[in-house]
């Protein structure tokens, strides 16, 4: 009963909050240390791309949002794959069934994490399904988004591309 009740408020809150992001110019918390194993077995430690900017992308089978934007994060982790960028698709789901039967249906690139213990939401704060995050080169938190909004994918797209600038939000040079 306990998933049931968690993926029914998760949902919920997913559909009454607009998503919201910090300013670029705010310098923002330390990423928490996470471990997660991708969809085939491997570990992935979000300390380990220090150095690299990095999205993650908290989403569910069930949540109609996150179905919506898949491809197009897809799409977006491809198009920065030759760069600095990581893309971390963030699986909450309790059932491993539905997510392969998903992952199926919707051929992908980008890796694909599983957090069916919420460890990493519980990490990042997580307050609903859909949550991105976008990890600075330094492993601060710089802008954060909890919900859907037909233009995310291009808002991400313009906080990761100003996270290329030379100059730093304190001013110093990189």
């Amino acid at each position: 009963m306990k998933p049931l009740i968690t993926a029914a408020a998760l949902l919920s809150l997913a559909f009454q909050h607009p998503p919201a992001a910090a300013p670029a110019s705010s310098v923002g918390p330390v990423a928490p240390s996470i471990t997660l194993k991708t969809i085939d077995g491997n570990t992935v430690r979000l300390s380990d791309a220090k150095g690299k900017i990095v999205l993650v992308d908290f989403w569910a089978t069930w949540c109609a949002p996150c179905q919506v934007t898949f491809p197009g994060l897809d799409a977006l982790a491809a198009s920065f794959r030759d760069q600095d960028v990581k893309v971390f698709a963030v699986n909450e789901d309790h059932s491993r069934k539905d997510v392969d039967a998903f992952l199926e249906a919707h051929p992908h690139t980008m890796r694909v994490l599983l957090d069916s213990r919420m460890t990493a939401a519980d990490g990042f704060k997580v307050r609903g399904i859909p949550s991105a995050f976008i990890v600075d080169r330094d492993g601060r938190i710089r802008f954060s988004h909890l919900g859907y909004t037909p233009d995310a994918i291009d808002t991400f797209r313009r906080e990761i591309t100003s996270l290329f600038d030379p100059v730093q939000a304190d001013g110093r040079a990189r």
